[in-house]
């Protein structure tokens, strides 16, 4: 049985991130299939079955996920959205980090994993813009991420609350 979209839009962005990283464990495992299975969404997250079953139960009456206990997932067209969009801001993120501001992979992966549920659709949208503006200033023979890592390296980080590093 396939149940479409009960959430209007404005419901829709207000999920916890919880269940944002349901929708995107879901989104990530199922692939080409569209299905994904709860032990599986349990392992990607390091949660009990149990958890994944209540979140499942949830994006259900939400319209966000096609469930059945023992059955495979699938996601709702809106489901399928919000899932994109919360793997888009990831993305969008761990790229900042790691292709502008010279962080780790594993450490861009977490930081982007906490800020992809806290910054809205405007900081997102900049970062998109900061990120296409530092290729093209690239294109006309300017290097601006090479000039910020070296900025840098003559200065201090500063951390937050006036730490220095």
């Amino acid at each position: 049985m396939v149940v479409e979209s009960r959430m209007t839009p404005e419901e829709s962005r207000k999920l916890s991130a919880s269940l944002e990283d349901y929708l995107e464990a879901i989104f990530n495992l199922a692939g080409e299939s569209r299905e994904a299975r709860s032990k599986d969404i349990a392992e990607a997250l390091g949660v009990a079955r149990s958890s994944v079953t209540g979140a499942l139960q949830v994006l259900r009456e939400r319209g966000l996920a096609n469930y059945q206990p023992y059955g495979c997932v699938t996601l709702t067209r809106q489901g399928q959205a919000a899932a994109r969009e919360v793997v888009r801001k990831h993305d969008v993120l761990q790229s900042f980090f790691v292709d502008v501001l010279g962080v780790e992979q594993e450490e861009a992966q977490e930081a982007a994993c906490q800020a992809e549920h806290a910054l809205g659709q405007e900081i997102i949208g900049r970062l998109v813009s900061f990120v296409d503006y530092v290729a093209a200033s690239g294109d006309s023979g300017r290097d601006v991420v090479d000039e910020f890592r070296q900025f840098c390296r003559q200065r201090p980080v500063r951390r937050s609350k006036g730490a220095v590093r």
